[in-house]
């Protein structure tokens, strides 16, 4: 398989090893981004912000704003945002910063929903920046991240086959990220498990990112399994639970 000069797989080689020569991926460049003067005029469709714990990725357990971006093109089955799909908020990247500098919290996580349907995220995201926040942006594997200023920590969910979304995953994706990034599995039986471990050892994810994440999907798979199956495979990958299912209820909102 051809490597790249650091010794990882190129993105071209791995997809067709994985995929297929007939399968295909795409780029999108980003736009220019607006100054912040301008981008604070913008306006997002909003369902929610909120001040609370950080529940999953490296950042686990820190004091957290969350900013929930509505609307979602996926029906992932074991989805626990389904609230996110629809309506929303008209509100303007100012008011949110504002939001922001009362909530006294300079870790700021952007979600959704699936934020990058609306393009005045990455407006959202440049201006948090700007203002010297700690930006991170969870977001499907199925658009384009390049958009996104190179600053923000991408934390990107890669669909595994049981979420039956697994289709529209972008593999573009992974030569985007850099080493402050982060991948997430969400695993709902031992398909899902060897498929992802197939991706992390094909893509070589670990060398790509700061972290590769798995996480079970609950009520449909026991966390034991996967950290056996994980120990057994010596894989190089964060076993995590949502440590906010654990501190509330599981289907509360605003935490």
């Amino acid at each position: 398989m051809p490597r790249n000069e650091a010794g990882q797989p190129t993105i071209k080689s791995a997809f067709v090893a994985i995929h297929g020569a007939a399968a295909h991926t795409f780029e999108v460049m980003p736009d220019t981004l607006a100054t912040h003067s301008e981008g604070t005029q913008k306006t997002v469709r909003l369902t929610e912000m909120f001040l609370s714990i950080q529940g999953e990725s490296s950042w686990v357990g820190r004091p957290c704003i969350f900013i929930r971006l509505a609307r979602c093109h996926l029906r992932c089955v074991w989805c626990d945002t389904t609230y996110a799909f629809y309506g929303g908020e008209k509100v303007s990247i100012g008011e949110i910063l504002r939001k922001c500098g009362e909530m006294d919290c300079r870790l700021v996580e952007i979600t959704g929903g699936e934020p990058l349907l609306q393009p005045e995220c990455v407006d959202l995201a440049q201006a948090l920046l700007e203002d010297g926040y700690t930006v991170l942006v969870e977001t499907s594997g199925t658009l384009p991240i390049r958009v996104l200023p190179a600053e923000a920590i991408k934390i990107m969910d890669l669909k595994c086959p049981d979420s039956g979304e697994c289709d529209k995953n972008d593999w573009s994706n992974i030569d985007a990220l850099t080493m402050h990034d982060e991948v997430k599995f969400v695993i709902a039986s031992r398909g899902d498990y060897e498929w992802s471990r197939q991706i992390v050892k094909t893509y070589d994810l670990p060398s790509r990112c700061n972290a590769v994440l798995f996480s079970p999907v609950s009520d449909m798979i026991e966390a034991v399994q996967i950290v056996q199956w994980i120990l057994d495979d010596s894989l190089d990958v964060r076993f995590q639970l949502q440590l906010h299912k654990f501190i509330w209820p599981p289907g509360q909102k605003g935490v």
